[in-house]
């Protein structure tokens, strides 16, 4: 089935599935103007109009149906209404009636995308007061028992991310010395155990220039200590270049200070601290097991692969907040390769040669207008990949012999045996020597996938 069918098959189910709902939501009428969104990286996430409402459908990929997950964030969305968190108006969910599980709810006004939010003039008013607003919601959040959701995950945070990353069998360095120094400075437990919503974050956020108007994407909530949330919302990803700590809005103590105002227990600043290192771990897992869909064949996607190559800015942020790196300005191999229209051929190939081929591609994926706005995301995230595979082609052999010479003086024939020796302790005796190349093999990938990153504030 072309995409464009399957649009208008959905497009028909939805129809269908309006009318039947009791009340006002069953006159929806004829659905207009589906389209699939960008972003969501687990889930299908489409937009529609109907009988004069915008509304949102998220659904299950068709391969993959998860109906008690979808069930559980339907009966999640009506707990945190509850409890004061602004979330959209939910109109139905279901197991099959659209092909696979599914959610429809109200399509809020406003924002998400983050460089939108921490950039565009018409948020600066707001800006300043967002941090303070977040840590009011998580409050109100956190007033709900893990069993006001029947069938919450609650597994034990470190232990549950430990054996996802073993899943992989894909022992690395970086990795091994976060998860040694999250098990030697655990928290205190607090006994407190709260619904979680697990992404809460810059990018899940609707905001308009009054404030928040909804927390989106529920999928990932779980029973736990609901100091999760407030260091995931802190983690540096969630910054996107913002030098200010809370989701790139304002200060920890901003954040805290709401928290408190609403209600809220405040961590310890040490707590704080390890759930952050530890949201920092989550992440790098987390894009780990996405390009593992696209290296697996089972969901090959241009996303899902660059996402692999961007392991490495997370594994930079674990050493940043481990106080093990600092930021650096490194040039970006490109500036310095030049190339050019022409970019002259290697014999007996005509010009232009193939960097310069690659560059014209990345210029007409970038330039070149998209009307649909998930091809333009894409065409962004082809174009990354091509610097990418620019940058290795330039430097690639030197970073290569360079990272054989660091594991040959420690003794390690290769990244496992490193990181299955920290994890080990046999590098108790010498782990400045370790980290230092664990260090400089982060910058070596950094340079490559993207050398500004390195740059950015912890």
């Amino acid at each position: 089935m072309t995409d464009t069918n399957a649009t208008a098959a959905l497009r028909d189910a939805l129809t269908a599935r309006l009318s039947r709902l009791p009340g006002p939501a069953g006159d929806a009428g004829e659905v207009t103007g589906l389209r699939r969104l960008s972003g969501g990286a687990s889930r299908e996430t489409w937009a529609f109009d109907a009988g004069g409402r915008r509304l949102i459908l998220r659904r299950d990929p068709p391969g993959a149906p998860d109906p008690e997950a979808m069930a559980r964030e339907a009966a999640l969305l009506a707990a945190a209404a509850g409890a004061g968190v602004p979330v959209p108006a939910l109109v139905d969910h279901g197991d099959a009636l659209l092909g696979t599980p599914y959610l429809i709810m109200e399509r809020l006004d406003g924002e998400t995308i983050p460089r939108r939010l921490l950039r565009d003039a018409r948020f600066a008013e707001v800006r300043p007061r967002l941090a303070r607003e977040l840590g009011t919601i998580l409050a109100r959040l956190h007033t709900l028992p893990p069993d006001a959701v029947p069938g919450l995950p609650g597994d034990d945070p470190l232990s549950a991310l430990a054996a996802h990353y073993e899943d992989f069998a894909e022992p690395r360095p970086a990795v091994e010395l976060a998860l040694r120094w999250l098990d030697r400075h655990r928290p205190p437990a607090t006994g407190r155990r709260t619904v979680v919503h697990g992404d809460f974050r810059n990018g899940n956020l609707m905001i308009d220039p009054s404030g928040v108007r909804g927390v989106l994407d529920w999928e990932l909530a779980h029973a736990g200590d609901p100091a999760e949330d407030l260091g995931w919302l802190c983690v540096k990803a969630w910054r996107f270049g913002s030098p200010a700590p809370a989701g790139g809005f304002g200060t920890r103590e901003d954040l805290l200070e709401g928290y408190a105002a609403a209600g809220g227990t405040q961590p310890t600043p040490e707590a704080l601290r390890w759930w952050e290192v530890y949201g920092t771990l989550r992440w790098t897992v987390l894009c780990r097991h996405q390009a593992e869909r696209h290296l697996s064949g089972a969901d090959p996607s241009i996303e899902y692969a660059v996402l692999g190559r961007k392991v490495c800015e997370q594994e930079h942020d674990l050493l940043l907040a481990l106080g093990l790196t600092a930021p650096a300005t490194v040039p970006d191999p490109l500036d310095a390769a030049g190339g050019g229209v022409r970019g002259g051929g290697s014999a007996p190939h005509d010009p232009p040669g193939a960097a310069a081929l690659i560059d014209a591609v990345g210029a007409f994926l970038v330039e070149a207008e998209q009307p649909d706005e998930r091809l333009r995301f894409h065409a962004r995230v082809a174009a990354s990949a091509l610097r990418i595979a620019r940058r290795e082609l330039l430097l690639g052999d030197a970073h290569r012999a360079a990272h054989r010479e660091r594991l040959r003086a420690l003794g390690c024939a290769d990244d496992a045996d490193l990181a299955l020796g920290i994890r080990a302790g046999r590098f108790d005796d010498r782990m400045d020597e370790a980290v230092a190349a664990v260090r400089a093999s982060v910058v070596d990938k950094l340079t490559v996938a993207n050398p500004r990153h390195l740059a950015l504030p912890g």
